[in-house]
Formats: C-alpha cells, sequence, structure tokens
C-alpha cells in the first residue's frame, strides 16, 4: 500500500522589498527600544505613583479612598463616565455609519471636526461649555455646575473614540451580506441588528471603553463648567487636584490607583468581549 504524506500548509513568505530582501520583524533591537520607551514612559510613573500611594502603608491607603469625599467623587466621575461612554456607542455609531455611507455637502468639512476635540485644548473646550450654557448663556439654558454639564463637557471631548473605531470597520463590512438579506425580506432594523451590529461589535466596544476610561481620567473640560461641588460635580481629577493643594499627595496618589485600576478593569474586560465577538463573528462566516 503506498502511502501519500500530506505537507502542513506552509507559511506564507515574508513580502520582499524592490531589492528582493524579505521584510522581517523588528528584531531584538526594536523589542528593546519598544520595551525601554515603553518602560519610561508608562510602567515608571506608573510604578512611582503606586508606591507613593503605599507611603502610609495599607491602612493609609485604605483611609485615603475610604474618605467619604474620595467615594463621592469616583462615585460621580465612574456614573458620568458610564453615561457618556452609552451616548457615545450611539451617536458614534450613527455618525460613523452616516459618514461612510452618505453623501451630502460638506462632509469633508465634519469629518474633520470629528477629531477637532483631539487638537483642541480641553480646558479651551470647558471655558466655551461655560459661555454657552453658563450664567450669561446666549441661549438661555445654564447648566453650569450640574451633572448634564459634566456629560456635555465629557462627551465632547470622548467623540473621536466611537466614530473612528467604528469607521474603517463599517467601510470593510461586505455589502452584499446586507443585500441579500434585504433581498430576502429582511426589514432595515432586522439587517441593522442581525448583520450590521454583530460585525462593528468589537470595534464599538474598543470605542466605548477608549471614551470611558478617558472620562474617568478628564480635568481641562469640566473644570470650569462643572463647579467642582463635593458629592454632586467634583469629578475625582478635581478631587486629586484638591488633595495636592492641601499638601495630601498620598491620598492624591491613592485615588489614582483606583482610577487606574478601573480603567485597566474596563479596558481589559472589553477586550476579551471584544476579541470572543471577534471569533464568533469569524466562525459565523
Amino acid at each position: 500500500m503506498t502511502t501519500v504524506q500530506v505537507d502542513p500548509p506552509d507559511t506564507p513568505p515574508a513580502p520582499k522589498l524592490a531589492g528582493g530582501r524579505r521584510i522581517t520583524g523588528a528584531g531584538p533591537l526594536g523589542i528593546g527600544v519598544a520595551g525601554l520607551w515603553l518602560t519610561v514612559i508608562v510602567l515608571l510613573p506608573l510604578a512611582a505613583i503606586t508606591t507613593k500611594s503605599f507611603d502610609d502603608g495599607w491602612s493609609g491607603f485604605w483611609t485615603a479612598v475610604s474618605d467619604d469625599n474620595a467615594i463621592a467623587s469616583i462615585r460621580v466621575t465612574v456614573l458620568v463616565s458610564i453615561v457618556v461612554a452609552l451616548i457615545n456607542v450611539v451617536m458614534g455609531t450613527v455618525i460613523a455609519w452616516v459618514l461612510v455611507r452618505d453623501e451630502f455637502p460638506g462632509k469633508g468639512i465634519v469629518n474633520a471636526l470629528i477629531d477637532l476635540p483631539f487638537a483642541l485644548p480641553t480646558i479651551v473646550a470647558s471655558l466655551v461649555l461655560l459661555s454657552l450654557y453658563g450664567p450669561n448663556s446666549p441661549i438661555d439654558i445654564q447648566l453650569n455646575a450640574t451633572q448634564p454639564a459634566l456629560v456635555i463637557a465629557l462627551a465632547f471631548v470622548t467623540l473621536p473614540f466611537v466614530v473612528r473605531q467604528v469607521q474603517p470597520v463599517l467601510i470593510e463590512v461586505d455589502r452584499e451580506v446586507e443585500e441579500a438579506a434585504a433581498s430576502l425580506g429582511a426589514s432595515n432594523w432586522t439587517i441593522w441588528t442581525k448583520v450590521v451590529v454583530p460585525s462593528l461589535a468589537p470595534a464599538i466596544l474598543t470605542g466605548a471603553g477608549l471614551a470611558f476610561t478617558r472620562a474617568i481620567g478628564e480635568f481641562g473640560s469640566v473644570v470650569l463648567i462643572g463647579g467642582n461641588i463635593p458629592g454632586d460635580t467634583q469629578v475625582a481629577s478635581q478631587y486629586i487636584q484638591q488633595q495636592l493643594e492641601v499638601d495630601a499627595p498620598v491620598d492624591a496618589s491613592a485615588v489614582s490607583v483606583v482610577l487606574l485600576l478601573i480603567a485597566f478593569v474596563v479596558l481589559f474586560a472589553l477586550r476579551i468581549v471584544g476579541r470572543r465577538s471577534a471569533k464568533r463573528e469569524g466562525a459565523d462566516q
């Protein structure tokens, strides 16, 4: 009996440059440079602030984070950030859909305006919002020193995250599947919920996570419009600044570490969910 040996599929060769050389990975030097840069820029500051938060021991850390004003500021921050993330999920997805699927005059300008919160200093955004919704509001809507003002300010600075995550994925979505579903009699709502949203879910979740983590650490956009009222509109970043002003760096560091943990847990959880969604979508295809 003749046996036939089946060779495993070959790994696709690396692309070649014009001179015939193959493009390879960064190599040990590149990995070392990247690791060193991340250590200096990210890991060392995080280690420093974590160490500072435990200068008075575990009891000092717990006393700092269990203070009534600290808990209130963290609660306000998290709740407002959740609301902002949910708003961005809806509005960011809609805006991305309009930019990708529709044509209208001024589309390029609108597309450029999406990135304005990235370029505009956040303190300028707070000043503009105060002028618009403050005591001398030209539209007679006074929202300063209220939680809705926090939502508006944070929604402004986090607008691009969901839009820019969803937009490139939406461009790559196979529209033939939507057309096939429509030809079979599926309604627009069915096509949206059963075909489009599942393919966009990982990008939407990633954008929501980025918007949430940006919101919980935001300071400039809320410093003027927020009012900094303890237990009501004081966010964690303002509480941290307050502790630094009264010479309590350990308390400020402790609350900062709590924010870091919240951000890390949220991003890690969303990454897992997004990865599972992507695998499920790939298996369905």
